[in-house]
């Protein structure tokens, strides 16, 4: 991780909360959605999701329908086994894993079925997408375990 921006982030992230959430709530939203690509791009940049991984050790995807097909079937398991083993019905009706970390995380930090993770899992952490202002308590939420969405927040912020 890059010492300047990233000093400290998570700390900075937390004293920024009710920054971020002005910004995003009264953002110019086409205007945001333009820059998004080249800030999550110069986020990638600076960031190696491998170092951190925070993602798959202290949250759950939603695993739906399609995700469960698909991860079943490279694993070679029926589908009703697959969730025994590894998911469980959260407070919302959404099947997430059942431990964390995510079973599928290796020590390493790389994902044992990362060719057919969860849709959730592919698309995180919504930098590069209009859900980072339609969920702004999710973008709030993961801006505080997730470097790479602390970078794009704070570089909206400058802007």
């Amino acid at each position: 991780m890059s010492k300047d921006i990233l000093h400290n982030w998570q700390k900075k992230s937390a004293e920024h909360q009710k920054q971020y959430k002005n910004l995003l709530l009264k953002a110019d939203k086409n205007k945001v959605l333009k820059q998004l690509p080249d800030l999550n791009e110069a986020a990638y940049e600076k960031i190696d999701c491998l170092t951190c991984a925070a993602c798959c050790k202290n949250y759950s995807p939603r695993f739906k329908t399609p995700d469960i097909k698909r991860i079943a079937k490279h694993l070679d398991l029926k589908e009703g086994i697959f969730i025994e083993k590894f998911l469980r019905l959260d407070e919302d009706g959404d099947y997430v894993v059942n431990t964390k970390p995510c079973p599928f995380l290796g020590n390493d930090n790389y994902c044992a079925i990362y060719e057919v993770r969860p849709s959730d899992c592919a698309r995180f952490p919504y930098t590069d997408e209009d859900v980072i202002l339609k969920r702004v308590p999710l973008t709030l939420k993961n801006s505080t375990f997730c470097p790479i969405v602390y970078f794009v927040l704070e570089e909206l912020v400058k802007k």
